[in-house]
């Protein structure tokens, strides 16, 4: 992997050197990788993982662009071989499948996968299977391997399974599914609230945005978390920040450090005035998160998974139903 990062260095135009440690050689090293630079830290030491821009989320439609060129397939579960693995924080890992380089994956932005994984059998002897979606965040055009950042938690099925898998085990997989399409320009300016791995389809929408010089749209992110060490791809995203000056973000924590310089506490109304575009025709703001998160900014979304009303912090500040979107 050392020799990955000496690559890194080399040929990532946004990323510095910081920290690399020499870890045994891994399959990462054989990708060649476009755009983008992942922070991974794990036992507080920082490497560095190299990706194509990003593209996510949980999706509401099935695209229609998915055809024999493309490596998923919206109505049938295909397996997806393990690369390789390293983790990214104390509770968060880095997956990368691979696939027939000679397609693609078939993923637009926004959008997301379906993931399954079997978990024992029902009275009938059926197989009984546990299923969830992700949204990878390498770039869709990525050719032969897509990346999935999974928090592990204790009591995740899903998450527990990724946990146990190995370089070469299958993990079975149907999409994409489409939520927000996005098009270049389609606002002035997007505000983003994302919280954990909420991170993930924001962003799919921020690299999309950031590498496409004909794509104007101002962005500015509010990314919640529990604590510092629980921020997800902060590295990353800062280095992203500090290169392009339309992309501007906030983050706050729940516990704060003692040398933290970020919010505390849950995003509250001044945040949200202070960090995101005032409600406009030509303003769009973007919400995923857990349950909790999203009650309190915006509101779930329906019973029937539509986008539902807008309540939260977000109505009293006067953003209708078409300037908010619920990943």
């Amino acid at each position: 992997m050392a020799h990955f990062f000496k690559r890194l260095a080399k040929a990532a135009p946004i990323a510095f050197n910081r920290g690399f440690t020499s870890q045994p050689k891994s399959s990462f090293t054989s990708v060649r990788i476009p755009f983008g630079a992942i922070a991974a830290f794990s036992g507080g030491i920082s490497y560095y993982y190299h990706f194509s821009s990003p593209n996510l989320v949980h999706l509401d439609e099935i695209s229609e662009e998915t055809g024999p060129n493309s490596a998923l397939n919206p109505d049938k579960w295909i397996g997806f071989k393990l690369q390789d693995r390293a983790k990214v924080s104390h509770n968060a890992h880095l997956f990368r499948f691979s696939f027939d380089p000679t397609v693609k994956l078939g993923l637009d932005v926004a959008s997301c996968l379906i993931t399954r994984a079997p978990l024992g059998q029902d009275a009938e002897g059926k197989t009984k299977y546990v299923i969830r979606p992700y949204t990878p965040i390498s770039d869709p055009d990525s050719r032969g391997y897509f990346d999935l950042l999974i928090k592990v938690y204790p009591e995740g099925k899903m998450s527990q399974h990724f946990a146990s898998l190995k370089p070469g085990d299958v993990v079975e997989v149907k999409g994409p599914i489409e939520k927000l399409r996005y098009t270049p320009n389609m606002k002035k300016h997007l505000g983003m609230i994302a919280g954990g791995t909420g991170i993930t389809p924001m962003l799919q929408v921020i690299e999309a945005i950031l590498k496409n010089p004909d794509d104007n749209t101002q962005v500015s992110l509010l990314y919640a978390n529990v604590s510092p060490d629980d921020i997800l791809l902060k590295q990353k995203l800062d280095v992203l920040a500090a290169s392009y000056p339309n992309l501007k973000i906030f983050y706050t924590v729940d516990n704060p450090s003692k040398n933290w310089k970020g919010g505390s506490g849950y995003i509250t109304k001044d945040m949200a005035v202070k960090g995101l575009p005032a409600p406009s025709d030509d303003t769009l703001i973007l919400v995923c998160g857990p349950p909790g998160m999203m009650n309190h900014i915006s509101g779930d979304k329906a019973k029937d998974r539509s986008q539902g009303e807008v309540s939260g912090i977000l109505k009293e500040l006067g953003y209708t139903e078409q300037m908010v979107y619920k990943f």
